[in-house]
Protein backbone atom coordinates (compact mmCIF):
# COMPACT_ATOMS: atom_id res chain seq x y z
CA UNK A 1 0.00 0.00 0.00
CA UNK A 2 1.41 3.39 -0.96
CA UNK A 3 1.81 5.68 1.88
CA UNK A 4 -0.05 8.67 1.41
CA UNK A 5 0.66 12.36 2.67
CA UNK A 6 -1.43 14.76 4.38
CA UNK A 7 -1.80 16.83 1.00
CA UNK A 8 -3.15 13.07 -0.70
CA UNK A 9 -5.66 12.76 2.44
CA UNK A 10 -6.69 16.33 1.44
CA UNK A 11 -6.93 15.91 -2.33
CA UNK A 12 -9.00 12.43 -1.87
CA UNK A 13 -11.41 14.37 1.34
CA UNK A 14 -11.84 17.06 -1.58
CA UNK A 15 -12.88 15.30 -4.75
CA UNK A 16 -14.56 12.68 -2.51
CA UNK A 17 -16.96 15.67 -1.23
CA UNK A 18 -17.45 17.12 -4.38
CA UNK A 19 -18.64 14.01 -5.67
CA UNK A 20 -20.95 13.54 -3.37
CA UNK A 21 -22.58 17.30 -3.43
CA UNK A 22 -23.07 15.97 -7.42
CA UNK A 23 -24.80 12.97 -6.35
CA UNK A 24 -27.34 14.59 -4.07
CA UNK A 25 -28.51 16.96 -6.56
CA UNK A 26 -29.76 14.04 -8.32
CA UNK A 27 -31.47 11.90 -5.65
CA UNK A 28 -34.54 13.69 -5.52
CA UNK A 29 -35.46 12.21 -9.22
CA UNK A 30 -35.16 8.61 -7.55
CA UNK A 31 -37.30 8.78 -4.79
CA UNK A 32 -40.10 11.43 -6.03
CA UNK A 33 -42.90 11.66 -8.66
CA UNK A 34 -43.57 14.63 -10.49
CA UNK A 35 -46.13 16.16 -7.50
CA UNK A 36 -43.51 15.90 -4.94
CA UNK A 37 -45.32 12.69 -3.71
CA UNK A 38 -42.92 9.94 -2.43
CA UNK A 39 -42.97 7.68 -5.06
CA UNK A 40 -43.31 4.16 -2.23
CA UNK A 41 -46.98 3.56 -1.52
CA UNK A 42 -46.76 0.98 0.49
CA UNK A 43 -45.86 -2.82 0.42
CA UNK A 44 -47.55 -5.70 -1.83
CA UNK A 45 -48.40 -9.36 -1.14
CA UNK A 46 -48.72 -11.76 -3.18
CA UNK A 47 -52.10 -11.59 -3.65
CA UNK A 48 -51.55 -7.97 -5.01
CA UNK A 49 -53.04 -6.08 -1.80
CA UNK A 50 -51.03 -2.84 -1.51
CA UNK A 51 -50.82 -2.33 2.91
CA UNK A 52 -50.09 1.58 3.36
CA UNK A 53 -47.11 2.60 5.28
CA UNK A 54 -46.94 4.28 8.92
CA UNK A 55 -45.43 7.88 8.97
CA UNK A 56 -43.23 6.80 11.48
CA UNK A 57 -39.69 8.01 11.56
CA UNK A 58 -38.02 4.99 12.10
CA UNK A 59 -39.80 3.08 9.54
CA UNK A 60 -39.84 6.12 6.79
CA UNK A 61 -35.82 6.56 6.98
CA UNK A 62 -35.67 2.83 6.96
CA UNK A 63 -37.01 2.26 4.19
CA UNK A 64 -36.14 5.72 2.25
CA UNK A 65 -32.58 3.63 2.98
CA UNK A 66 -33.01 0.34 1.27
CA UNK A 67 -35.20 2.72 -1.42
CA UNK A 68 -32.03 4.82 -1.84
CA UNK A 69 -28.91 2.09 -1.30
CA UNK A 70 -28.73 1.34 -4.77
CA UNK A 71 -28.28 4.26 -6.02
CA UNK A 72 -25.61 5.29 -3.48
CA UNK A 73 -23.76 1.58 -4.21
CA UNK A 74 -23.22 2.91 -7.82
CA UNK A 75 -22.20 5.91 -7.07
CA UNK A 76 -19.86 4.30 -4.48
CA UNK A 77 -18.64 2.16 -7.74
CA UNK A 78 -18.03 5.04 -9.98
CA UNK A 79 -16.46 6.62 -7.87
CA UNK A 80 -13.75 3.41 -6.96
CA UNK A 81 -14.84 3.11 -3.36
CA UNK A 82 -16.51 0.05 -2.32
CA UNK A 83 -18.98 0.47 1.33
CA UNK A 84 -18.66 -1.44 4.23
CA UNK A 85 -22.31 -1.36 5.81
CA UNK A 86 -22.03 -0.79 10.38
CA UNK A 87 -21.69 -4.48 11.77
CA UNK A 88 -24.53 -3.49 14.36
CA UNK A 89 -27.69 -1.28 14.28
CA UNK A 90 -26.26 1.33 17.03
CA UNK A 91 -22.72 1.78 15.14
CA UNK A 92 -21.40 4.75 13.73
CA UNK A 93 -21.26 5.66 10.82
CA UNK A 94 -24.52 3.68 8.34
CA UNK A 95 -21.77 3.66 5.59
CA UNK A 96 -18.42 3.94 5.47
CA UNK A 97 -16.66 4.48 1.66
CA UNK A 98 -13.45 2.16 1.16
CA UNK A 99 -11.26 3.63 -1.43
CA UNK A 100 -10.66 0.82 -3.66
CA UNK A 101 -7.66 2.03 -4.98
CA UNK A 102 -5.90 2.54 -1.09
CA UNK A 103 -7.66 1.13 1.63
CA UNK A 104 -5.86 4.02 4.31
CA UNK A 105 -8.63 6.19 3.15
CA UNK A 106 -12.06 6.23 4.30
CA UNK A 107 -14.97 8.30 4.85
CA UNK A 108 -17.89 8.51 7.21
CA UNK A 109 -21.09 8.69 5.64
CA UNK A 110 -24.34 8.87 7.54
CA UNK A 111 -27.77 9.07 6.42
CA UNK A 112 -29.97 11.47 8.23
CA UNK A 113 -33.38 12.09 7.88
CA UNK A 114 -35.95 14.16 9.67
CA UNK A 115 -39.06 16.14 8.56
CA UNK A 116 -40.48 19.86 8.54
CA UNK A 117 -42.21 21.12 12.06
CA UNK A 118 -45.25 22.00 11.59
CA UNK A 119 -45.42 23.60 14.80
CA UNK A 120 -42.19 25.82 13.52
CA UNK A 121 -42.55 27.20 10.10
CA UNK A 122 -38.92 26.79 8.43
CA UNK A 123 -37.64 24.68 10.81
CA UNK A 124 -36.90 20.48 10.90
CA UNK A 125 -37.55 17.98 14.11
CA UNK A 126 -33.83 18.00 13.81
CA UNK A 127 -31.90 15.07 13.73
CA UNK A 128 -28.93 13.39 16.05
CA UNK A 129 -25.17 12.97 14.97
CA UNK A 130 -24.01 10.35 16.33
CA UNK A 131 -22.51 9.51 20.08
CA UNK A 132 -19.60 12.20 21.19
CA UNK A 133 -18.70 9.51 23.81
CA UNK A 134 -16.12 6.75 23.81
CA UNK A 135 -14.91 6.46 20.17
CA UNK A 136 -15.74 10.14 19.32
CA UNK A 137 -12.62 10.90 22.44
CA UNK A 138 -10.96 8.04 21.69
CA UNK A 139 -10.38 7.90 18.28
CA UNK A 140 -8.32 5.11 18.22
CA UNK A 141 -11.81 2.97 20.20
CA UNK A 142 -13.33 0.28 18.17
CA UNK A 143 -16.61 0.36 20.28
CA UNK A 144 -19.59 0.62 18.63
CA UNK A 145 -17.67 2.42 15.61
CA UNK A 146 -17.22 0.48 12.13
CA UNK A 147 -13.85 1.83 11.85
CA UNK A 148 -11.82 3.69 14.65
CA UNK A 149 -12.84 7.57 14.37
CA UNK A 150 -9.48 8.99 13.66
CA UNK A 151 -9.13 6.39 10.19
CA UNK A 152 -11.81 8.60 9.01
CA UNK A 153 -10.51 11.27 6.20
CA UNK A 154 -14.15 12.70 6.69
CA UNK A 155 -17.49 12.83 8.30
CA UNK A 156 -20.19 13.48 5.83
CA UNK A 157 -23.80 13.52 6.59
CA UNK A 158 -26.29 12.66 3.43
CA UNK A 159 -29.27 14.51 4.88
CA UNK A 160 -33.12 13.94 3.33
CA UNK A 161 -35.48 17.07 4.41
CA UNK A 162 -39.17 15.71 4.29
CA UNK A 163 -43.08 17.19 4.69
CA UNK A 164 -44.89 14.04 6.63
CA UNK A 165 -48.85 13.82 4.65
CA UNK A 166 -51.70 15.31 7.19
CA UNK A 167 -53.42 12.24 8.92
CA UNK A 168 -57.08 12.99 7.00
CA UNK A 169 -55.12 12.02 3.69
CA UNK A 170 -53.45 8.75 4.77
CA UNK A 171 -55.04 5.84 6.55
CA UNK A 172 -51.97 3.52 8.12
CA UNK A 173 -54.53 0.83 8.46
CA UNK A 174 -55.51 0.40 4.85
CA UNK A 175 -55.46 -2.21 2.57
CA UNK A 176 -55.88 -1.08 -0.89
CA UNK A 177 -56.75 -2.78 -4.23
CA UNK A 178 -55.23 -1.64 -7.47
CA UNK A 179 -57.22 -1.93 -10.05
CA UNK A 180 -54.00 -1.26 -12.76
CA UNK A 181 -52.26 -4.59 -11.29
CA UNK A 182 -55.25 -6.69 -12.64
CA UNK A 183 -56.05 -8.01 -8.95
CA UNK A 184 -58.34 -10.88 -9.27
CA UNK A 185 -58.68 -11.88 -5.61
CA UNK A 186 -62.21 -12.21 -4.51
CA UNK A 187 -63.60 -10.11 -1.46
CA UNK A 188 -62.56 -11.35 1.66
CA UNK A 189 -60.16 -13.85 -0.07
CA UNK A 190 -56.57 -11.75 0.58
CA UNK A 191 -56.88 -10.16 4.22
CA UNK A 192 -59.29 -11.70 5.93
CA UNK A 193 -62.28 -9.43 6.87
CA UNK A 194 -60.77 -6.48 6.61
CA UNK A 195 -62.30 -3.98 4.16
CA UNK A 196 -60.45 -3.70 0.55
CA UNK A 197 -60.33 -0.23 -1.33
CA UNK A 198 -59.89 -0.19 -4.84
CA UNK A 199 -58.34 2.45 -6.57
CA UNK A 200 -57.71 2.97 -10.37
CA UNK A 201 -53.79 2.78 -10.31
CA UNK A 202 -50.98 3.64 -8.07
CA UNK A 203 -50.72 7.01 -8.13
CA UNK A 204 -54.06 7.89 -6.35
CA UNK A 205 -52.74 6.45 -3.11
CA UNK A 206 -51.33 9.32 -1.00
CA UNK A 207 -47.90 9.22 0.28
CA UNK A 208 -47.52 9.42 3.63
CA UNK A 209 -44.02 11.87 2.78
CA UNK A 210 -43.29 14.32 0.48
CA UNK A 211 -41.25 17.40 -0.86
CA UNK A 212 -37.95 16.01 -0.68
CA UNK A 213 -35.00 18.25 0.39
CA UNK A 214 -31.35 16.69 -0.07
CA UNK A 215 -28.23 17.96 1.27
CA UNK A 216 -24.40 16.59 1.74
CA UNK A 217 -22.05 18.36 4.25
CA UNK A 218 -19.43 17.75 6.63
CA UNK A 219 -21.00 16.67 10.14
CA UNK A 220 -19.24 19.41 11.94
CA UNK A 221 -20.97 21.58 9.87
CA UNK A 222 -24.38 20.55 10.99
CA UNK A 223 -23.88 20.25 14.14
CA UNK A 224 -25.30 22.21 17.05
CA UNK A 225 -24.02 23.25 20.94
CA UNK A 226 -26.41 20.66 22.44
CA UNK A 227 -27.41 16.88 22.63
CA UNK A 228 -29.93 15.94 20.27
CA UNK A 229 -31.51 13.56 22.55
CA UNK A 230 -32.69 14.08 26.36
CA UNK A 231 -29.73 12.02 28.68
CA UNK A 232 -27.98 10.41 25.36
CA UNK A 233 -24.29 11.41 24.85
CA UNK A 234 -25.85 12.35 21.14
CA UNK A 235 -24.80 15.39 19.17
CA UNK A 236 -27.29 17.65 17.96
CA UNK A 237 -28.00 19.36 14.99
CA UNK A 238 -29.10 23.05 13.83
CA UNK A 239 -33.02 22.83 12.85
CA UNK A 240 -33.62 25.87 10.82
CA UNK A 241 -33.58 24.55 6.44
CA UNK A 242 -31.87 28.14 5.76
CA UNK A 243 -29.23 27.60 7.67
CA UNK A 244 -28.72 23.57 7.19
CA UNK A 245 -28.47 23.76 3.40
CA UNK A 246 -25.83 26.51 3.56
CA UNK A 247 -24.12 24.07 6.10
CA UNK A 248 -24.40 27.02 8.44
CA UNK A 249 -24.07 24.92 11.90
CA UNK A 250 -22.90 26.25 15.11
CA UNK A 251 -19.13 25.53 14.43
CA UNK A 252 -19.09 27.23 11.07
CA UNK A 253 -16.29 29.94 11.67
CA UNK A 254 -14.80 28.17 14.22
CA UNK A 255 -13.95 24.81 12.29
CA UNK A 256 -13.67 21.18 12.57
CA UNK A 257 -11.12 21.22 15.28
CA UNK A 258 -13.20 23.37 17.81
CA UNK A 259 -16.42 21.32 17.05
CA UNK A 260 -14.15 17.80 18.33
CA UNK A 261 -12.63 19.83 21.48
CA UNK A 262 -15.72 21.67 22.70
CA UNK A 263 -17.70 18.05 22.45
CA UNK A 264 -14.86 16.06 23.66
CA UNK A 265 -15.27 18.31 26.45
CA UNK A 266 -19.00 18.15 26.49
CA UNK A 267 -20.28 19.13 30.19
CA UNK A 268 -16.97 18.01 31.54
CA UNK A 269 -14.89 21.08 31.49
CA UNK A 270 -16.28 23.56 33.90
CA UNK A 271 -15.91 27.26 34.47
CA UNK A 272 -16.80 29.96 37.10
CA UNK A 273 -19.81 31.66 36.14
CA UNK A 274 -21.83 33.95 38.38
CA UNK A 275 -19.88 32.71 41.06
CA UNK A 276 -20.41 28.87 40.85
CA UNK A 277 -18.58 26.46 39.18
CA UNK A 278 -20.90 25.19 35.96
CA UNK A 279 -20.15 22.39 33.33
CA UNK A 280 -19.45 24.28 29.98
CA UNK A 281 -22.64 22.70 27.71
CA UNK A 282 -22.79 26.24 25.50
CA UNK A 283 -20.25 26.96 22.85
CA UNK A 284 -20.51 30.63 24.13
CA UNK A 285 -18.95 29.68 27.14
CA UNK A 286 -16.57 27.59 25.52
CA UNK A 287 -15.32 30.78 23.66
CA UNK A 288 -14.83 32.15 26.79
CA UNK A 289 -13.47 29.66 28.41
CA UNK A 290 -10.86 29.42 25.44
CA UNK A 291 -10.15 33.07 25.10
CA UNK A 292 -11.91 33.03 21.77
CA UNK A 293 -13.51 35.57 20.02
CA UNK A 294 -17.12 36.46 20.77
CA UNK A 295 -17.35 36.86 17.20
CA UNK A 296 -17.07 33.60 16.31
CA UNK A 297 -20.30 33.07 17.39
CA UNK A 298 -23.39 32.16 14.52
CA UNK A 299 -26.45 33.33 15.18
CA UNK A 300 -28.03 30.14 13.83
CA UNK A 301 -31.92 30.29 14.42
CA UNK A 302 -33.47 28.01 16.87
CA UNK A 303 -37.03 27.20 17.41
CA UNK A 304 -37.58 30.01 20.25
CA UNK A 305 -36.23 32.60 17.23
CA UNK A 306 -38.69 33.37 13.87
CA UNK A 307 -35.71 35.33 12.48
CA UNK A 308 -31.87 36.04 12.72
CA UNK A 309 -30.63 38.79 15.13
Amino acid sequence: MTKLTVADYQKAKRNFSEALQKFVETMRDHVSAEDGEWTVKGFIDIYRNIYTLSSDTKIVSKILEIHLFPHILQFAQEQHYSIVLAEHQNWYPDLSFVSLDNAAIKFAVDLKTTYRDPAFPGHVNGFTLGSHGAYFKERTSTKNIQFPYGEYSGHFCLGIIYTRADAKDVDETAVISVEELDDNCEPGQCIGQRSVTTVDSLHSIASVIKDFQFFVCEKWQLASDRQGSGNTANIGSITWIEDIMAANGVFAKLGEDWFDEYWMNYGITTMKKGGKTVAIRRIEDFIKFKGGDKGLIVPVVTKTKRSKT
